[in-house]
């Protein structure tokens, strides 16, 4: 195993210990991103080699000051970092640096993180599908043709091509999750309000979207989420919480998860999917867990209504802005923002009291299962040069992100979940699970993660770099 290949785990033991410098990690991140960088595009606005170099001969001549002492990360385009170009994958913002860090790279930056760059996203992080105007389209690393996901896509191929070891994500229709599953690698959604958002504008009523960590195991997941998360006094929702890193051992024996599948035939899938995922519950019998089949606990049509007309909402809210000014946005935010400012009131009202009652519902099935489990897309990485499928087995899609609906449930009531692999399909593209619980069982459900990771280990399936 190369070092770029090691855990984040391991190399941060070994960075403690002053067995491993960080200049020794920095060369071989540099040289892994020369080398294999060009073929997929996940990582952008890569600052200066000699700077990255100067920066860690200062790490190693200085104490560890914190958890991601000398670790080499790249941060997500949707994030504002100092002194980097800092896009959103938009044109407005083509040129901009930032002269302060957001919140999540401060944080990353003051547990002694080295933040070498950006990793590729959406313009504005819309759609499932890793592309912009500004830096261009991220490539699946198991086939270069093929889509990584998105808006996360940047970071699960950075991490699944070796070019780091731990990445920050967000998520709000699948962000983490959708690329982990296309990308071999791990993706988390914590509870909502675990990982602050930026304070900035309104931070009261919108709850879909959250910042997260991805990494090629739980363990590492773990790591990040406890540098990132914990209550910002200038937020009203903070979740305090105990930190997950060491994970504690679970014995997953006796634990009940509940199988929801097409949530009975909603979410049309993909030839093969359905049949991987139920290996994923294979493993999760052979460590002693009870699984069974879950009929729909409520309604699909309802949550996706609900659901699109609190995102269109919360999207034009932060797009309507540069819409008003002529700003030239690609037609998914066009589509989202017009739609969103067209709401009144009552219909945000309405949506907001479906989502209630689908959180109700749900609650009332944790009396019963510990954790729940959905496929973490409903196609396989799909065409790079087409914007998003428009139809799932026979089935059209009648907006540019209804293929993403297997997301839903768990994102419009603000539940944790870990996107795991489930392996390769046929053309050996690789596909996940969603595993999820309760809001705050997030420690419990990275620690199952753990035991599955340990009966499976994906991610050491390399691409064909």
């Amino acid at each position: 195993m190369t070092l770029t290949q090691r855990s984040a785990k391991s190399l941060l033991a070994d960075l403690s210990n002053g067995s491993l410098s960080a200049v020794e990690l920095m060369q071989a991140t540099l040289a892994r991103i020369d080398a294999v960088n060009g073929k997929v595009n996940a990582i952008v606005g890569l600052r200066d080699p000699d700077a990255l170099l100067a920066e860690a001969r200062e790490k190693d001549r200085r104490p560890s000051r914190g958890p991601l002492h000398g670790l080499p990360i790249a941060v997500k385009d949707l994030v504002n970092v100092a002194g980097i170009l800092s896009t959103h994958g938009s044109p407005i913002f083509a040129d901009a640096v930032p002269e302060k860090d957001d919140l999540i790279a401060e944080r990353m930056r003051a547990a002694g993180a080295i933040l070498i760059g950006k990793t590729n996203t959406p313009e504005f992080g819309l759609g499932s599908h890793t592309f912009n105007p500004v830096h261009g389209a991220t490539r699946n690393p198991y086939d270069t043709s093929r889509s990584c996901g998105g808006s996360s896509g940047g970071a699960a191929v950075s991490l699944a091509a070796g070019m780091t070891a731990l990445a920050d994500g967000s998520d709000m229709m699948g962000s983490l999750r959708n690329p982990a599953a296309w990308n071999n690698v791990y993706g988390f959604r914590p509870s909502w309000g675990r990982v602050p958002s930026e304070p900035v504008g309104d931070t009261f009523l919108h709850q879909l979207s959250t910042l997260g960590p991805m990494g090629r195991s739980p363990e590492d997941v773990a790591i990040l989420l406890d540098v990132v998360a914990g209550p910002d006094p200038r937020q009203p929702h903070g979740l305090a919480a105990d930190p997950v890193a060491p994970l504690a051992h679970l014995d997953p024996k006796g634990l009940r998860i509940g199988w929801l599948g097409d949530w009975d035939g909603a979410f049309p899938m993909e030839d093969g999917i359905l049949d991987l995922s139920a290996d994923a519950l294979s493993v999760m019998e052979t460590l002693g867990c009870i699984v069974e089949p879950v009929a729909a606990p409520f309604s699909a049509d309802a949550m996706w209504q609900s659901w699109i007309d609190l995102r269109s909402w919360q999207v034009s809210a932060g797009l309507a802005a540069h819409l008003a000014e002529g700003a030239k946005l690609k037609e998914s935010a066009i589509w989202e923002t017009e739609r969103g400012l067209a709401l009144t009131a009552m219909d945000v009202h309405r949506a907001s009291i479906v989502r209630s009652e689908w959180f109700k519902a749900a609650a009332a099935l944790f009396e019963t299962y510990d954790a729940l489990i959905l496929p973490s897309a409903q196609v396989w990485p799909f065409d790079g040069d087409i914007p998003y499928p428009t139809s799932i087995a026979g089935h059209s899609m009648d907006t540019y992100h209804r293929w993403m609906q297997v997301v839903v449930p768990i994102s419009l009531i603000g539940l944790p979940a870990l996107a795991a692999p489930a392996g390769f399909g046929p053309q050996g593209l690789p596909m996940g699970v969603q595993i999820f619980g309760p809001r705050g069982s997030d420690a419990r459900l990275l620690a199952l993660g753990a035991a599955y990771h340990a009966a499976t280990d994906w991610p050491q399936h390399l691409p064909p770099l």
